[in-house]
């Protein structure tokens, strides 16, 4: 699932080494925390917030098929 998330977030930044995603994990539910460059954290939350609501949607649809909850949360850098 880290996976998933980084190659989302990657793609999005035009600098793939400003990413950088931590999982920390609980007894019910795994957490990502998603770490990008100042810069690039207005192209990450998206107008609005569609875009990182989107990436929030595609992880949790990936993750129902293992059963394992998750949450992602953007942290400043």
């Amino acid at each position: 699932m880290k996976d998933l998330v980084t190659y989302l977030v990657s793609n999005l930044v035009e600098n793939q080494d400003a990413v950088r995603v931590d999982e920390l994990a609980g007894e019910a539910a795994r957490v990502y925390e998603v770490r990008v460059a100042p810069e690039y954290l207005g192209k990450l939350i998206g107008k609005q917030g569609r875009t990182i609501r989107s990436l929030v949607s595609l992880v949790n649809a990936a993750a129902t098929k293992t059963g394992v909850r998750v949450s992602v949360e953007v942290v400043e850098s």
